[in-house]
């Protein structure tokens, strides 16, 4: 289950269930179907017989000398042999009246010359099939209608109904089975577009925004053709957020920094003690908005980059060495020295932006922690993995919070009077991890907290 998406069913399994259903009604449909076939096709080959039957009976009737003279021919009986011996009735009438034959076999008469008639009805406890038919004899003083009745028990072709019966069923059951896995093959290859739509999009990152460009089913054209159009106008208001970013990081810094400076002049012109202290937390005040300020907005430039990196080959002993060089004031003003301890360049691929900025947070973070006159290692190391290390001569980490210091707003128990927004760590690991390393916090055996960011 998908956190957040209503579920209603499973496409796939309405297709399955769409397709066996109809398979089923189809097999169902075909067993009677052939069924009833079947039985009109033996029920008329049973009637041919009995017709036959019947037929060659009255071939062999005829007049002489007044009376009613049936030779029974062999074939008459002889064509309704069955395997599971049927039993055969016949009666034969005169004008109504029986001349030979079973008494009660019911009847079916015929119009004179109009061929033979067919019926079904019980006899002496067994359903039978029936076929009459009459011919007019003329003697030379007799004229009379004669009637043949045959009928035969019905065992052998319900037998034989049965047994088709039992190849249509099993065929019916194996047509069944064969859809059944047709089914799921079928839904699986007219699901698999849409599968593949949702992994490709899945495996995108934020960032990624590029419309859908693989060939995709008629049918999910409309999906794909809306999904480019979110997807264009989610670019253009990231686009204008990047935009807002970059203003907003100036219209705030700026103003911020003219407050200082101007809440610095006046510290210089005012002679009371207390408006003196005020100014100072004034100034203070100005520090940590800018400072937090500046870190949301440096956050939120890394959310919109981290996935779309802007990587290309970067010396980082060429980079740290830079940004030394750039927070050597800052350094000097609080008594602090930077030191640089790299063998050798250390060459990788990665956002030169990011990187920067989150080394920055590094060493801001160092320089605020350390005490005066002493030092602030940076070390550049390519082994296990290149990585970057800032060690400073500080209290260190308190050691019960280490693992929470990364996350977003915490600082340590030791951050009070310290100007901070507990940004910093969060931003060097967020970069860390979008060049697919980490950062790893630990204090130093010599004193002091140590931070690895590593590729």
């Amino acid at each position: 289950m998908i956190e957040g998406v209503k579920i209603s069913g499973s496409l796939r399994n309405r297709l399955t269930v769409s397709l066996i259903g109809g398979a089923a009604v189809l097999a169902l449909l075909m067993y009677f179907i052939v069924r009833a076939y079947a039985t009109q096709i033996a029920q008329q080959g049973q009637d041919n017989i009995l017709g036959a039957s019947v037929n060659s009976i009255l071939d062999a009737a005829n007049v002489s000398e007044g009376f009613i003279d049936v030779d029974f021919p062999y074939a008459s009986f002889s064509m309704l042999g069955t395997d599971t011996d049927d039993r055969v009735f016949y009666a034969i009438y005169q004008d109504d009246e029986l001349l030979s034959g079973y008494d009660g076999l019911a009847q079916i008469f015929p119009e004179v010359d109009k061929g033979s008639a067919y019926g079904n009805t019980t006899f002496k406890g067994a359903p039978v099939r029936l076929a009459s038919a009459s011919r007019m004899l003329v003697g030379a003083d007799l004229r009379v209608q004669l009637t043949v009745t045959v009928a035969q028990t019905q065992d052998s072709l319900l037998g034989a109904l049965n047994r088709i019966g039992r190849n249509v069923a099993i065929f019916g059951a194996g047509f069944f089975l064969l859809v059944v896995i047709l089914a799921f093959w079928a839904t699986s290859t007219a699901i698999g577009p849409l599968a593949q739509l949702t992994t490709s999009v899945a495996r995108r990152g934020p960032q990624d925004l590029s419309p859908v460009a693989s060939p995709v089913p008629r049918e999910m054209a409309p999906l794909v053709f809306s999904l480019n159009k979110l997807m264009a106008r989610l670019e253009y208001s990231l686009s204008r957020s990047e935009d807002f970013i970059a203003e907003a990081a100036h219209r705030v810094r700026t103003p911020l920094a003219t407050v200082r400076s101007h809440a610095e002049a006046t510290l210089l012109r005012v002679d009371k003690e207390e408006n003196r202290q005020a100014m100072r937390s004034m100034i203070r005040a100005i520090d940590e908005s800018s400072r937090a300020a500046g870190q949301l907005l440096d956050h939120a430039m890394i959310t919109f980059r981290a996935d779309n990196l802007d990587q290309k080959n970067i010396d980082l002993v060429e980079l740290v060495q830079d940004l030394a060089m750039r927070l050597s004031p800052i350094a000097e003003m609080r008594d602090i020295e930077l030191q640089l301890d790299a063998l050798g360049p250390v060459s990788v691929i990665g956002d030169a932006i990011l990187l920067q900025n989150a080394i920055r947070n590094l060493v801001d973070n160092a320089l605020k922690y350390a005490p005066s006159e002493s030092i602030v290692r940076l070390v550049v190391a390519t082994t296990p993995k290149p990585s970057i290390s800032v060690v400073d001569e500080g209290a260190g980490f308190p050691v019960g919070e280490i693992n929470l210091l990364p996350d977003r707003f915490a600082r340590g128990s030791n951050s009070g009077g310290i100007i901070g927004s507990g940004l910093g760590l969060t931003i060097a690991q967020e970069v860390a991890e979008a060049h697919g390393g980490g950062l790893t916090l630990n204090n130093h055996s010599r004193g002091g907290a140590c931070v690895t960011f590593s590729f």
